[in-house]
């Protein structure tokens, strides 16, 4: 999103709101994490947002590379803030959990680079084609590009379903592309680059090369004993880590499920019932701590003892 006046703190109270709803117990580390560091640096910014949000000018041509770091995790006001931090919460607490906190971490801080490096090719490209220079002037901030690629990544892992735009049933494989328009249809300050950039990061991932390299590249990265390679064991249960319950009422988009809800309504819906899920879990055995890898045997025994209860 393009910057603009500051409004209200309304946004960091509705945000706030919204965390206390979920339960901090249920937002993975990783995502709380990245949460707590835009809310950090809206209320404390690193640099003003003109001299921390990224255009071809400021970035390419003033050699000001600082900026691609600086402009995902600062945002315009606290509505903009708002929006994407529970979007964030959302994708965050599908696709930590599917691909694991340090991988996760790994991602969103590639994603974040690779966003704003496909924002800055693609405005040049238009600078080139149009011979207007207005396109490398605009310059823009905020999480969205990335949102855009994780929703990417949501729609690759969970296929098949159907995602409700304005009530209008839109098949999960076009969701990005449907919502990419409607954005810059019903919101005109927003950046439709800086957006299709994020999508193409996330197309980069599923469909090209980029995962095979982050791979390759996690395999040697080793911190403390933390596997940077993400989970990839399946079961009749879906994904390892989540539980069956869940992963069918947590806001998947089979429309069966969805009922035309929005994200959000979805997500309260689903961590209600992880909520009564996580209650009743209680009084059988004390889960293990997040982040913990378990090994299949064991995974298997504990999916064998659900299935008694």
């Amino acid at each position: 999103m393009r910057p603009r006046q500051r409004g209200s703190h309304l946004g960091l109270l509705f945000l706030a709101s919204q965390l206390i709803h979920v339960g901090f117990d249920n937002i993975p580390p990783v995502t709380l994490g990245i949460l707590g560091l835009n809310a950090y640096l809206y209320l404390f910014p690193a640099a003003p947002l003109m001299k921390a949000c990224v255009s071809v000018d400021q970035a390419y041509r003033l050699k000001d590379w600082r900026r691609l770091l600086l402009s995902p995790f600062h945002h315009a006001d606290d509505m903009h803030l708002y929006y994407n931090m529970v979007s964030l919460l959302w994708k965050g607490m599908r696709l930590e959990r599917r691909l694991g906190g340090p991988f996760f971490f790994y991602l969103l801080s590639v994603f974040s680079v690779l966003t704003g490096l496909v924002y800055l090719l693609l405005e040049a490209a238009l600078t080139e084609l149009t011979q207007d220079d207005s396109y490398s002037m605009q310059c823009a901030v905020g999480f969205s590009g990335v949102l855009f690629g994780l929703k990417v990544l949501v729609n690759h892992y969970l296929p098949g379903g159907t995602t409700y735009l304005m009530g209008i049933p839109v098949s999960s494989r076009y969701a990005s592309w449907a919502e990419l328009v409607l954005i810059h249809v019903t919101s005109p300050g927003t950046s439709f680059i800086g957006h299709l950039s994020g999508i193409l990061v996330g197309l980069l991932y599923t469909s090209g090369p980029l995962k095979s390299i982050m791979k390759k590249c996690a395999d040697m990265l080793m911190f403390n004993g933390a596997d940077y390679r993400p989970r990839t064991h399946y079961s009749a249960s879906g994904y390892s880590g989540f539980d069956a319950r869940y992963s069918h009422s947590d806001g998947t988009t089979n429309s069966s499920h969805t009922g035309g809800l929005t994200e959000e309504e979805q997500l309260e819906r689903a961590i209600r019932n992880s909520l009564n899920d996580r209650e009743q879990a209680r009084h059988r055995a004390a889960p293990p701590p997040y982040g913990f890898q378990l090994s299949e045997e064991e995974m298997r025994q504990q999916r064998l003892r659900r299935f008694d209860h």
